[in-house]
C-alpha cells in the first residue's frame, strides 16, 4: 500500500508547471486523504527557481483559501521547502521540508548540485581538483546543520548530489569515502529531525531508476530509528504520485513497515 498523500509539491508560484488547484483536483481524483504544498522559500543566492517574496505572500493566501474551498473533499496543508540558504520565516507553516540545493564553496560561490551534470562536473574540477569524494565530503559536512537551521519536519532528498550519478557515472557510491561521509551526516541530522522523505522526483525529471535516498542510507536510517514519508517532489500534475509503489517496496526492503502521512494535523503511521 502506498501513502494517500504527497507533501512535496511545487506550483507556478515557484518552478512548478501547474496551479495549486489543479494539483488538488488530481489528488481528489486519486482518492487521497491529504495534499501539502511546499513552495521553494526565497533564496537570495538563486532567485530563478524559488518563490519571490511577493509570490510567497500570494502563495500563502491561495493555499489557505483552497483549504477552505476543498475542506469537504480533502485536507490541504500549507508547507514550505526551506533550503539551508533560504530566508528564514516565522510564518506558521503546517510543516517544513529542509533541503540543501547548493554547496557553499571556498570563494563564497553557491554552486547548485542539482542543476546540470556539466555544472556539477565543472565545480568538482574547479574546487576539488576533480575529486568527487572530497566534493561529497564537503557537501555532507555542510548539510549536518540543515535540520537545526531550517527547523524542518522532513529532511528533503538527502543525497541530492547523486542526481546525475546514475550507474556510477561520476563516482562509486559504494566507496567507503562516500558512504562514511553520508552516514555521518545522517547520524547527526536524525537526532534533530528523524523523518526523511523517499523522493521519486528525479525518476520522472532526470531519468533516475531509483528514488532518494539510496538503499544503504535507508537501511541506516531504519537502524537509527528514523522514519520515512513518500513524496514525488511534484512539479507537474502527472508526477503527483510518480513511482510511489516502487518507493514503498524499497522502504519495505530496507526494513520499514510503516511510512508517515500528514492527516488530521499530525504525522501518523500508515502500513506500506
Amino acid at each position: 500500500m502506498t501513502p494517500l498523500s504527497n507533501l512535496h509539491t511545487h506550483t507556478v508560484y515557484c518552478d512548478g508547471k501547474n496551479t495549486a488547484e489543479e494539483l488538488i483536483r488530481r489528488a481528489v481524483e486519486l482518492g487521497w486523504k491529504s495534499i501539502g504544498f511546499s513552495g521553494h522559500a526565497y533564496t537570495a543566492c538563486d532567485t530563478a527557481y524559488c518563490m519571490s517574496r511577493e509570490n510567497t505572500a500570494l502563495y500563502q493566501q491561495e493555499i489557505l483559501a483552497l483549504r477552505e474551498k476543498y475542506r469537504d473533499a480533502i485536507q490541504v496543508y500549507l508547507g514550505i521547502e526551506q533550503d539551508l540558504f533560504s530566508d528564514v520565516s516565522g510564518f506558521p507553516y503546517d510543516y517544513r521540508i529542509g533541503s540543501t540545493h547548493y554547496l557553499l564553496c571556498s570563494d563564497g560561490a553557491y554552486v547548485p548540485v542539482d542543476d546540470a551534470a556539466e555544472i556539477m562536473a565543472g565545480a568538482v574540477e574547479h574546487y576539488f581538483g576533480g575529486d568527487y569524494y572530497k566534493y561529497a565530503q564537503a557537501y555532507y559536512q555542510q548539510i549536518v546543520d540543515v535540520a537545526k537551521v531550517t527547523g524542518c519536519d522532513i529532511v528533503g532528498h538527502f543525497d541530492l548530489i547523486t542526481k546525475f550519478n546514475e550507474g556510477g557515472r561520476f563516482f562509486d557510491e559504494s566507496d567507503v569515502r562516500y558512504r562514511t561521509a553520508a552516514v555521518a551526516a545522517m547520524e547527526q541530522i536524525v537526532q534533530t529531525c528523524p523523518l526523511f522523505e523517499i523522493n521519486t522526483g528525479a525518476m520522472l525529471r532526470a531519468g533516475r531508476s531509483v528514488p532518494y535516498p539510496a538503499a544503504f542510507l535507508l537501511r541506516e536510517l531504519c537502524h537509527l530509528g528514523g522514519s520515512v514519508i513518500i513524496t514525488s517532489d511534484c512539479h507537474q500534475v502527472k508526477g503527483l504520485d510518480w513511482a510511489f509503489e516502487q518507493a514503498a517496496e524499497l522502504a519495505k526492503a530496507c526494513g520499514f513497515r510503516y511510512g508517515k502521512i500528514l492527516c488530521d494535523g499530525v504525522f501518523a503511521d500508515i502500513v506500506l
